[in-house]
């Protein structure tokens, strides 16, 4: 299915909200850790197709900054989880040329889960393909407050202006995802119709692709499907169609 795509208008960049592991394991009478475990394989697939394709950047939600109040179990569980997972898929990673990087609020993941995902993006840090984005103890309120905070501690540092905050472009420098151009498609998976504080300011003009599939069910087949849909979007950035013509 892949080589039946038009590769000239994919997006360059696709954020996921990856919803419904522990549904999924609901549903089939298990512990929601069993989604979340069966969810790491769809990672796995869809970090493989969006890098045969071509796609420049894929954002992963993986752990909200609300996910911390979680049962301290789950929490547990998942962190666990994602470390071993990163840990278990970077020699794969390394070998399809995938770059690994994180988003988020890194001071609040335990200590020992931080020091290994940091190694891991250090070993992929010289690879030239697709860059997978993993947001982790991420939400886009945090992180608008962080950049808020942090351009006011360089106008009482005598760094910056207050007057030099004249442009989106400006305040963007103030963001973790300063290096990464804003998504041009996102898509949830699990049926839900909402961002769930997901990349507010970078999804301004964001292509928004909704399916009933839980995160463990999702298949190269459905996220070719989504870049089908994409491909029939006309964006518009606020102008007329005959603007755009």
């Amino acid at each position: 299915m892949t080589e039946e795509i038009d590769k000239s208008s994919l997006p360059r960049h696709v954020a996921i909200i990856m919803d419904g592991n522990g549904r999924w394991a609901k549903a089939r009478g298990l512990d929601r850790s069993e989604g979340h475990v069966e969810g790491v394989n769809t990672v796995r697939r869809i970090t493989e197709v969006a890098s045969e394709l071509g796609i420049g950047y894929l954002t992963l939600y993986t752990f909200s900054t609300e996910n911390w109040n979680r049962p301290q179990a789950e929490v547990d569980a998942l962190m666990h989880l994602i470390v071993i997972a990163i840990e278990r898929e970077t020699p794969d990673l390394i070998k399809n040329n995938v770059r690994l990087q994180m988003i988020g609020d890194s001071s609040r993941m335990p200590r020992e889960a931080y020091e290994r995902l940091q190694q891991c993006i250090a070993d992929t840090s010289h690879c030239t393909g697709l860059t997978l984005i993993l947001a982790i103890s991420y939400s886009s309120r945090w992180e608008i407050v962080e950049a808020a905070r942090q351009f006011a501690a360089d106008v009482e540092a005598g760094k910056a202006k207050a007057s030099d905050m004249d442009s989106d472009e400006v305040f963007n420098r103030y963001l973790t995802t300063a290096s990464y151009p804003d998504p041009d498609l996102l898509i949830r998976t699990g049926g839900d119709h909402r961002i769930s504080n997901f990349l507010l300011w970078q999804i301004a003009y964001s292509e928004i692709y909704v399916t009933d599939t839980y995160w463990p069910d999702f298949s190269r087949e459905d996220f070719i499907s989504a870049l089908r849909d994409f491909r029939g979007r006309e964006r518009r950035f606020g102008l007329t169609s005959e603007q755009l013509k």
